[in-house]
């Protein structure tokens, strides 16, 4: 990529990391490839904001990129000078000039038992070769409600074509990044891959809602159910259950229904509360009418008093 990242993403220099991310998301909710299928312009735009974020969004490269130490792509740039090279210049002492000589490469600038040891192994015939893992890949995945809640398996489109298993444990909450080891940018001279990172973005289901590992949903029942109890299906994350409800049971009743809420990794569930809400016809029944009209302990109750007579 050989774009300015900061224009890639529409973005200042001076743009704090929160808002680099949230240029990103905006961007990637846009141009997504499971948004835009056969879309190969959206592709490729998708390809190069995620190569942007992978460098702006890690706040060390962003760092280095703005240092100059690396190029847009994430490439290394090379270094113009080093302390050997004034050591070396003619007229200085010879002394200076051995000082900075090494047989050990780049041993001089980072011992075996420094940290720069690992960017820079041996290639053949001895000499020094930079190693380094590859870069990370951002990717941004848009998942069900219930896959969500329940746990699932999502195929992921990647940038060369190819196409990666997304296992998605069940419980998993909105904005949570999935790391899959070694599925990133491959890394040079033998240095590991690097990883891919995946964002979760839960579409909102369109009866349930979460609160914790708890699942919350309004459920409408008749007037009759209401005053005479029954029994009734009630959806939950799994299918369908039976509840009972109770007799005499008002609008915001909440009813639980155990163990049928968020799977946990540890393979038990939350549970599911229901709000129950009386729903009358659209069409008012004659006969309700004359019922309520001659009710007179019904004209006597105030609910908005809150008790009876």
């Amino acid at each position: 990529m050989s774009a300015n990242p900061y224009q890639v993403l529409g973005v200042k220099p001076d743009a704090s990391q929160e808002n680099i991310r949230a240029a990103y998301r905006k961007l990637a909710k846009k141009l997504h490839p499971d948004l835009n299928p056969g879309n190969k312009d959206a592709e490729e735009r998708f390809k190069e904001i995620s190569g942007a974020y992978d460098l702006l969004g890690d706040p060390e490269k962003r760092a280095r990129f703005d240092r100059g130490e690396i190029d847009a792509s994430g490439a290394e740039r090379p270094q113009q000078t080093y302390y050997r090279d004034f050591a070396q210049r003619p007229g200085a002492a010879s002394g200076d000039a051995r000082r900075y000589e090494s047989t050990e490469g780049f041993a001089d600038f980072a011992e075996s038992d420094d940290i720069l040891a690992e960017l820079f192994g041996r290639s053949h015939g001895g000499k020094a070769g930079i190693r380094m893992r590859g870069p990370d890949i951002p990717f941004h995945l848009h998942v069900d409600f219930l896959d969500a809640v329940n746990g699932a398996t999502r195929r992921l489109a990647l940038p060369d074509g190819s196409t990666l298993d997304v296992t998605i444990p069940p419980g998993i909450r909105n904005g949570q990044i999935l790391r899959l080891k070694g599925k990133g940018r491959p890394g040079l001279g033998g240095g590991p891959s690097g990883d891919a990172l995946i964002e979760i973005e839960i579409v909102p289901h369109p009866s349930f809602t979460r609160q914790g590992d708890d699942i919350r949903l309004d459920l409408p029942i008749s007037l009759s159910e209401a005053v005479l109890g029954g029994r009734v299906d009630v959806p939950t994350p799994t299918g369908p259950v039976t509840m009972t409800i109770p007799k005499g049971s008002n609008s915001g009743t909440v009813l639980r229904i155990r163990g049928k809420g968020v799977g946990r990794r540890d393979g038990m569930r939350g549970d599911e509360y229901v709000t129950l809400t009386i729903v009358l016809p659209r069409t008012l029944d004659p006969a309700l009418e004359s019922f309520i009209s001659g009710w007179e302990a019904g004209r006597r109750f105030n609910p908005r008093e809150g008790g009876s007579s």
